[in-house]
């Protein structure tokens, strides 16, 4: 059997990591199964070196089709043409997207057209909110897939009640668990701490890059004033990317209080996540790694896909509103029995292998 695997950003990488090993796995013990990955250049990503995928342990892309900075449909319709030649080159049994970038949709419209089955990782997630470009692509992919695995009960219920079974009468929709504790377990003993960096015993780990935040001069005001105040009596390291960090630079926000870096690798970041005592974000893989790595999370967003976080009291969702935020950090009770079982057993990426092997 032949698998491609159309990723577009480095999370996304990180994600079919842990499926790759799955499928290694397999092939060591004698299974006829290939994979192929495409990666799309969706996001290009310095850190993305020879250095990155031999650190973890993730097979190299067999394509690099260079598309990104585009707009969001000159992108899309760009990946459609080239990842089309490239299935009708290596003629797949199977394609797997993971998540909601443009990749992800790209990748499942021309299997579609081709008529090859998908398999789409973190299916079922809704925010919600259709401005978001990402709530588009998740549930137009969600719409052409045969097998969909979904990492939470709340996200079998969300198809459930869009009738899926009405739209998409091949579909298998499948709790699956989710990916992401299978790499953070796998992760854990490979995390390196950050060097060169003054980083105290007590501190909070804080990102922001969405640009509804960056991109909004209040919404980034009222975000980064909130975070030096709470600097002012515990270390908050912000990792920052080039564009946010000028962003900053030139405007007049005080980040006096504030540890600033430039971005780190997965490896130094899964370090800061084990080693911090709170998480504050507006990324939506972080708040899960807080969870599984036990750390509270202030969601620094009007909404969250991860809803389950939320109802059980491990984060909690402030928006960009400053009285919010630092009330949530001074205030809010946390629930810390990070024993429950919200997102399977870190066996998610067998179990995935597996469906797609016998279907």
């Amino acid at each position: 059997m032949k698998i491609v695997t159309i990723l577009g950003a480095r999370p996304q990488f990180i994600k079919a990591g842990s499926v790759s090993r799955e499928i290694l796995r397999l092939q060591q013990s004698g299974e006829e199964i290939k994979e192929v990955i495409i990666h799309t250049g969706q996001h290009y990503d310095v850190n993305m070196s020879d250095v990155f995928f031999k650190e973890l342990k993730i097979p190299k892309p067999n394509y690099f089709l260079g598309i990104g900075g585009k707009t969001h449909g000159a992108m899309t319709g760009q990946m459609i043409e080239k990842i089309e030649e490239i299935l009708v080159k290596e003629k797949p049994e199977w394609v797997i997207v993971y998540g909601d970038t443009n990749s992800t949709l790209a990748g499942a419209i021309a299997a579609s057209k081709l008529h090859i089955k998908i398999a789409h990782i973190e299916a079922g997630l809704r925010s919600f909110n259709m401005q978001m470009p990402e709530e588009v692509n998740r549930i137009l992919t969600d719409r052409i897939s045969s097998l969909l695995f979904c990492p939470t009960k709340l996200a079998v219920d969300n198809l459930t009640n869009e009738g899926v079974n009405n739209w998409n009468t091949n579909a298998s929709v499948i709790l699956s668990g989710d990916v992401m504790l299978d790499g953070a377990v796998f992760y854990k003993d490979f995390a390196q701490k950050p060097i060169d960096m003054n980083i105290l015993d007590d501190f909070v780990l804080c990102t922001i890059h969405r640009a509804e935040n960056t991109d909004d001069t209040t919404k980034l005001n009222n975000i980064v004033s909130a975070l030096n105040e709470i600097a002012k009596e515990k270390q908050v390291i912000l990792p920052l990317h080039p564009r946010t960090k000028s962003i900053l630079e030139q405007g007049s926000y005080d980040v006096s209080n504030l540890t600033i870096i430039d971005p780190v690798g997965y490896l130094n970041m899964v370090w800061l996540i084990d080693n911090c005592s709170l998480v504050m974000t507006d990324s939506g893989g972080l708040q899960k790694e807080a969870f599984f790595f036990a750390k509270p999370c202030i969601t620094m967003r009007d909404e969250t896909e991860w809803v389950e976080l939320v109802n059980n009291g491990f984060n909690v969702v402030v928006g960009a509103n400053k009285e919010k935020i630092t009330r949530a950090y001074n205030s809010y009770i946390f629930n810390h029995d990070f024993e429950m079982n919200l997102y399977g057993l870190s066996c998610t990426s067998k179990l995935i292998v597996e469906e797609i092997l016998y279907n």
